[in-house]
């Protein structure tokens, strides 16, 4: 589940297209404009883009077939019948298929309440129930104690989503600090991936794994320091975060010197550049082949990376300690678990 913004959506462009069949991305709209329209036109062909427009108002703006683009609809429980009608509509002009989010910290009014809401989803929409993707979305989730809350209502979230003859079923969550602002800078400093490790105590019951990228579920209002040259770079369950704010020089010099330290780090992937398109991009600028950029591409470079990692790590054999680094580094040799899934 990503932000619309450009950041995010030139990810989505450089994706090599052997990801392409195994990712369904979310993107949350905040804006129907002409030029996040024309963007979504360009996203590479073959790749099933959802759209969430749940933070514009009421309105035509809300109607994603009006944008004449092919989009899935994205369905909350909450969405009035006129909502609903407009996302059938879209959703039978393309495909017959939408995702219903099941939001798992708000939609808690019992399984009973539950089927009636997405029966009268599927009433409205004319949609059957396995033309729906079930997306059980336990948003933020920023320490232990968030994950051990968290499994016991997700289970529960799942046990009744078996009653219902869904086409998929996935679990997303977010772990990523609304704001880094409080973060150290001029070092790499690590954070857990809370989310992974949700997904991880998950595993047993065979349900699709879904995340916010390297954003945060709960968006934030950060500060001026949030500005700073920044890369958040995902690891073996955890990420870790390049903020620098070095004084001296050309910009430029200052995010190559973020850059040098990045492609030096024991998280580095053996293949390098090759790993992703962010990686590439990011290892121009360390060899100063390249300006610094701004915090769009700085958003695309991690996303594109985050991307490729997790698509790595669900295709990951169970059992494996984790992926290769360069001859030398240390192995993270956390254990993994899981067998290969869409990731949505």
């Amino acid at each position: 589940m990503l932000a619309g913004r450009r950041g995010e959506l030139e990810a989505l462009n450089h994706l090599d297209p052997a990801a392409v069949p195994l990712l369904a991305p979310i993107l949350e709209v905040g804006a129907a404009d002409r030029s996040t329209i024309d963007v979504l036109r360009r996203l590479p062909a073959g790749l099933l883009t959802a759209v969430d427009t749940t933070a514009l108002p009421e309105g035509p703006g809300t109607d994603v077939l009006r944008w004449g683009v092919p989009l899935v609809p994205v369905v909350g429980l909450a969405e009035s019948d006129r909502r609903l009608a407009a996302h059938g509509a879209a959703a039978r002009a393309y495909g017959r298929r939408a995702v219903v989010r099941l939001r798992a910290g708000r939609d808690r009014a019992g399984p009973d309440a539950s089927t009636t809401a997405v029966e009268r989803i599927w009433r409205c929409t004319g949609l059957a129930p396995e033309e729906c993707d079930l997306l059980v979305d336990a948003a933020d989730v920023c320490c232990r104690a968030d994950v051990r809350l968290a499994e016991p209502r997700v289970r529960r979230l799942l046990e009744w989503a078996r009653r219902h003859a869904w086409r998929s079923v996935t679990v997303a969550a977010g772990a990523m600090p609304p704001t880094l602002a409080r973060l150290p800078t001029d070092e790499p400093v690590r954070l857990d991936r809370w989310d992974w490790q949700l997904w991880q105590r998950l595993g047993d019951a065979g349900v699709g794994y879904g995340d916010y990228g390297v954003g945060p579920a709960v968006p934030g209002t950060g500060g001026p320091d949030d500005r700073l040259p920044t890369v958040r770079y995902t690891a073996d369950g955890d990420w870790w975060v390049y903020r620098w704010s070095r004084r001296g020089g050309r910009g430029d010099e200052r995010f190559a010197d973020l850059c040098r330290t990045l492609v030096s780090a024991p998280h580095w992937p053996d293949t390098g550049a090759a790993f992703s398109w962010g990686d590439h991009e990011l290892l121009r600028r360390a060899r100063r082949g390249a300006g610094a950029g701004s915090a769009a591409n700085w958003a695309a470079w991690s996303t594109s990376h985050h991307l490729a990692h997790v698509l790595t790590a669900l295709r990951r054999p169970a059992g494996d300690t984790g992926w290769q680094t360069r001859p030398g580094a240390p192995q993270r040799g956390r254990p993994r678990g899981g067998t290969a899934r869409r990731a949505g």
